[in-house]
């Protein structure tokens, strides 16, 4: 089968909701990597087959597919198109699996993937709210076949994570100590430089700005999201701005544009689990990913799991027996923040960069995302 190749991968900072990539346009926030990916790789934009993009809550800026509008805004060739993907919180993830799912068929040979999100523009779940406002109260409501297999119970990821700190029996203070080593691991990489070759000044910010010293105290005073429940705004993934770019590239790009891979992408797939506790199915999908590949947990060098929740990271580490010391070694969106359709692409850069400052191997990125979903990629760092 034909490989697939990371040539390059470059992000924005990511940006507290409200604060330093809040008056970037969506379109602006998304063009930037893309002109600055292509710029690097050296090959005339034309050349490409494709741009992929994750983007979630597609109304306003972010509509009318942003991916082949943030193309243009870039000052790329019109020739290429672009598609908009949505798989909730994976859709960035998903994003860079297509156009390597694309090159690997042998139907496609250059391809710039990622995603994007301004939650400062777009708010979380502002098409469930535009929908509302159209009649449309719930996404379920009136759907007899879901009622007859799931009920009219709430579907919510907030309720799916403390579904799951239920099922594992945390306390309010693992959250917290979860959360409080994301925001120590990320502080501590920010001040040795580890962010710096992987990320696009934008707007004149530099550097993310989510990690914060964190307050014990503080976190102790803060209420619960759900009412009763263990999780607050401390120990969830913050509402965030941001944007990321990757070049997927053939065997033959390689060859004939005389690129420089590199990671090769070992293994992509996804898969499903309760859509209800929705959380949980990085567990499985991770496990189904180890089987198909023969790898062991123990190979991956690093692990990027997404932070939504502290329950969903620790959840997983429990059932996999995962090293806490290689998951997240630079923290996770809890402290670096989630735009929720660029997260997966971050994700991907951010593995990338640290497997080639660390000189590892391999390594292994998973997700939650909305209907019990998750996808894992392992890359191979060349």
């Amino acid at each position: 089968m034909p490989e697939a190749f990371i040539v390059d991968a470059i992000r924005t900072p990511v940006g507290r909701r409200g604060k330093g990539l809040s008056a970037v346009h969506p379109l602006d926030l998304a063009a930037a990597p893309l002109r600055e990916a292509v710029s690097r790789v050296g090959v005339d934009s034309g050349e490409y087959d494709e741009v992929i993009l994750g983007c979630i809550d597609q109304l306003g800026p972010q509509s009318m597919d942003i991916a082949r509008n943030a193309w243009l805004a870039a000052g790329l060739d019109q020739s290429v198109p672009g598609t908009t993907v949505e798989r909730q919180c994976g859709s960035g993830q998903q994003a860079i699996m297509y156009a390597a799912q694309a090159v690997m068929s042998g139907t496609s040979d250059l391809i710039v993937a990622g995603g994007v999100q301004s939650m400062s523009s777009i708010p979380l779940q502002a098409s469930n709210r535009a929908a509302a406002e159209l009649g449309f109260p719930d996404p379920f409501a009136g759907s007899k076949d879901w009622a007859a297999r799931y009920g009219d119970q709430e579907i919510s990821q907030f309720r799916g994570a403390e579904m799951m700190a239920q099922k594992w029996g945390f306390t309010r203070e693992q959250l917290e100590d979860f959360a409080t080593a994301s925001h120590e691991r990320a502080i501590a990489a920010q001040a040795a430089g580890r962010f710096d070759r992987e990320i696009l000044s934008l707007g004149g910010l530099a550097r993310d700005e989510g990690p914060r010293a964190p307050d014990r105290d503080k976190m102790a005073t803060l209420a619960p999201i759900v009412e009763g429940g263990l999780h607050t705004a401390a120990t969830a993934s913050q509402m965030s701005d941001g944007s990321a770019a990757l070049v997927i590239a053939s065997e033959e790009a390689v060859r004939r544009h005389g690129l420089t891979p590199r990671a090769r992408i070992h293994h992509i797939s996804a898969r499903g689990d309760d859509p209800v506790m929705m959380l949980s199915a990085p567990i499985e999908a991770t496990r189904h990913a180890l089987k198909r590949t023969g790898l062991s947990l123990d190979a991956m060098d690093v692990v990027e799991i997404n932070e939504a929740f502290a329950a969903v990271v620790l959840a997983w580490q429990h059932e996999l027996g995962a090293d806490p010391a290689k998951t997240n070694p630079n923290g996770g969106a809890i402290a670096l923040g989630h735009p929720i359709g660029a997260t997966g692409a971050r994700l991907m850069v951010s593995l990338l960069h640290e497997l080639e400052r660390t000189g590892g191997r391999y390594g292994l990125q998973t997700m939650c995302e909305g209907g019990g979903q998750a996808n894992v990629t392992i890359i191979e760092r060349l």
